[in-house]
């Protein structure tokens, strides 16, 4: 077995140089924006302003969503209409997004305007009308007569409008089906909490506004507020307009299966300097054997009757982090034994989302020394296809802001009919585990994703028990056994808490690593990744950590700090002018997300390419998305390259019949990371990435011995991941030091 390697070194930061050309529609001969369909946009902003007008006591401005002809990517969405100035892009303005008709997604962006901007838009189209009448044009403009105008063949005439907010409006137009407002049709039974587009008024205020009074403690952020059925009514019936988003508060726990209850007996030593995973579930009973390696601290009012179902779940998840592989050595991962600092929040039936927001956000703040948490409680209904949940969002915003994980238990299907995951497994952020048997298929329970229709989720796979082999636990009554997600979640919770805190790796490497670990050589369905993630993580942590005889596995991390981090100084081994091996990639990071975006949740885009320098970089994947001249419709750069996703996976298959690829001039390969903004061109903070990239050579030869040299010849610092050397780190660094008085 060869082991991971770090590759240790400076990566360059380059700024954009190229900037994008004059505005136009698509080039092919049948595209045109004609009078008709700027007439129709002039209409429905017309019937806007007088509704906005007549609403001016709730909101001082105008919610207006703009219906696109397809997936619009950043560089297709309106640039000229619905903007403040020549200087404002709409892309400020955005509050929303959505999507519609699932069998042809199209966007759905809404934007938050002034009154003035609506009339300086209907202007702005009151003149582009009036051009277009113009024998010039004869009510009619092509691609080719915009390029013209651009080049200014085509004079336009004096009037108030510029030759390029024609050309912009005209192009926007061309995109636009029509601007509308998003209504939510909404009722519930029971609380829930509804999120707000974010007009710039404070939410109390703004409710108070409709005659609805709202406790401070049952507002969550500056846009989502827990309200009871009768408030919720009242707000859709003053003003729906105003709601975002919707889900109920309470939530059935996803339920897993217990059986065969004993009372046979273990025993366990005291803990020593072992690292801590935290654990947020439901109640932990304290006269289990391992108690001692188990710091409880119960978060539920004291006033809430308890049975002892609710100690069973939350003290049977804790049971497999301490002490797993003791009584289930088939899944021995060498990884030792775990502290648990365990969060009672739940009871083992129904818990309020709102309760348990609030407490988490309290629990991690005030536990900064955890790195790795597990999460395995789940709702019974499904995501929404539209947004992700507010437990998600908080999460995911928890992990941007904090250097800490997730692990969430992918949740598990009860009904037929309920087939996608529950949240928070919709998290983005985190790695989200759902279950396979001893044969590493999907279990029965399991239910799939992807989140927002491209979000690849769950991430990985783990073994949780079935009908015929399910997964041995500690319950307040003794031995138990079980199947469910809640119980492949802890055993990568392991993993990662290893990875981080014995291994000493960044989470950024050590979340790469575990999915990596997970994938194969081979082709992957969308059937198997809906429901498998990238694929089953190894048992043994020394086969995530290590790789075949025939494979080089090497790890690099670093910071994007501008639009394109990148190294074109990695020293591939070659052969008689040929580098003899098939290679994959994969790439991490924890993008800050805006759920009140929608659809378009994250905000930061790192693209990948790695391959051989020939000039440029040749992708593995020919995935030129990012280089200048070449063009990708949104909605291949989402399928294929996974745009907008925190995850990245790049990979050849092998065939058994691969061939070398050339050796170019250098004979070295590039690394490449193109960051995009999402809502603006600042970047406010370096992210931080990681990368693990394996090579597996065609013929089955080792030659990890001539990587590294080659790689210490240009430079770069090559550390190889010993476990038994690190674990004399780990332990030497945890003893206390005596200093004397």
């Amino acid at each position: 077995m060869n082991n991971v390697l770090y590759l240790k070194g400076t990566f360059d930061q380059a700024s954009r140089t190229n900037k994008m050309g004059p505005a136009n529609i698509p080039a092919n001969t049948n595209e045109f924006v004609d009078s008709s369909k700027v007439r129709g946009l002039l209409s429905n902003l017309e019937e806007l302003y007088t509704f906005w007008q007549q609403n001016q006591q709730i909101i001082q401005g105008a919610l207006v969503s703009v219906y696109y002809i397809k997936l619009a990517a950043k560089t297709n969405r309106i640039r000229c209409l619905l903007s403040e100035n020549t200087s404002n892009s709409p892309n400020q303005s955005i509050v929303g997004a959505r999507f519609y008709n699932e069998t042809n997604q199209r966007h759905i962006i809404t934007h938050l305007v002034s009154l003035d901007t609506i009339v300086r838009t209907i202007r702005i189209l009151r003149d582009c009308l009036s051009i277009l009448e113009l024998p010039v044009f004869n009510g009619r403009i092509t691609h080719s007569q915009i390029d013209s105008v651009n080049k200014e063949l085509i004079k336009i005439p004096a009037v108030q409008i510029s030759k390029t907010s024609f050309v912009n409006a005209i192009v926007d137009c061309y995109y636009v089906q029509k601007f509308d407002i998003l209504m939510e049709d909404i009722s519930f039974k029971e609380p829930a909490i509804i999120t707000l587009y974010d007009t710039g008024i404070n939410t109390k205020q703004l409710l108070e506004r409709l005659g609805i009074s709202v406790l401070d403690s049952r507002i969550l952020n500056n846009t989502t507020v827990l309200l009871s059925p009768a408030q919720i009514s009242l707000l859709h019936q003053k003003a729906p307009f105003l709601i975002s988003m919707a889900v109920s508060d309470l939530n059935d726990i996803t339920s897993e299966d217990f059986l065969s209850n004993s009372s046979q007996a273990f025993t366990i030593p005291s803990p020593t300097n072992e690292p801590t995973i935290g654990v947020i579930d439901t109640l932990f009973d304290k006269n289990v054997y391992f108690s001692e390696w188990v710091d409880y601290r119960e978060m539920i009012d004291d006033n809430i009757p308890k049975t002892q179902e609710d100690y069973v779940h939350g003290t049977a998840v804790s049971s497999l982090i301490v002490d797993g592989p003791s009584f289930n050595p088939r899944l021995n991962d060498h990884c030792g034994r775990f502290k648990v600092r365990h969060f009672g929040v739940a009871t083992g039936k129904q818990f309020s989302s709102f309760t348990i927001l609030r407490k988490i956000q309290e629990i991690i703040i005030q536990n900064t020394d955890i790195k790795v948490w597990n999460l395995c409680l789940g709702a019974k209904t499904e995501i929404n296809l539209s947004s992700i949940s507010p437990e998600a969002a908080i999460l995911d915003k928890i992990q941007y802001e904090n250097d800490v994980v997730f692990v969430i238990a992918g949740t598990n299907k009860l009904e037929e009919n309920i087939v996608r995951l529950g949240a928070p497994a919709d998290s983005i952020n985190s790695i989200v585990v759902n279950a396979v048997n001893f044969n590493n298929q999907p279990t029965s329970y399991s239910r799939r994703g992807p989140v927002l229709s491209f979000f690849r989720k769950p991430d990985v796979s783990y073994y949780g028990g079935d009908t015929v082999q399910k997964i041995r636990v500690c319950t307040p009554t003794g031995e138990s056994f079980v199947s469910g997600t809640s119980f492949a979640a802890p055993w990568i919770s392991r993993k990662l808490c290893y990875l981080i805190e014995v291994l000493g790796l960044n989470r950024e490497l050590a979340k790469a690593l575990l999915l990596h670990s997970s994938t194969t050589w081979g082709l992957q369905t969308d059937e198997a990744t809906d429901l498998k993630g990238y694929g089953v993580v190894p048992i043994d942590i020394n086969d995530i950590i290590s790789s075949s005889n025939d494979e080089i596995r090497f790890m690099l991390a670093g910071k994007s700090e501008t639009y394109n981090t990148y190294t074109y100084n990695i020293p591939i081994p070659s052969y008689h002018g040929k580098h003899p091996f098939i290679v994959k990639a994969t790439l991490c990071y924890f993008p800050l997300c805006s759920r009140n975006q929608g659809v378009d949740y994250t905000n930061t885009e790192l693209d990948i390419q790695f391959g051989r320098i020939n000039g440029k970089i040749k992708p593995i994947d020919n995935n030129y998305q990012s280089v200048p001249g070449h063009h990708t419709l949104e909605a291949d750069a989402r399928k294929y390259f996974k745009k907008w996703n925190n995850v990245k996976h790049i990979r050849e298959t092998s065939t058994g019949r691969n061939q070398g690829k050339k050796t170019y001039e250098t004979g070295l390969w590039g690394l490449s990371l193109k960051r995009t903004e999402r809502l603006n061109n600042i970047y406010e903070r370096g992210i931080n990435f990681g990368v693990i990239i394996s090579l597996k050579h065609i013929k089955g030869e080792n030659k990890i011995d001539d990587f590294i040299q080659n790689c210490q010849l240009k430079g770069w610092l090559v550390n190889r991941i010993d476990v038994n050397n690190q674990v004399e780190i780990y332990n030497q660094a945890e003893q206390e030091v005596a200093l004397d008085e």
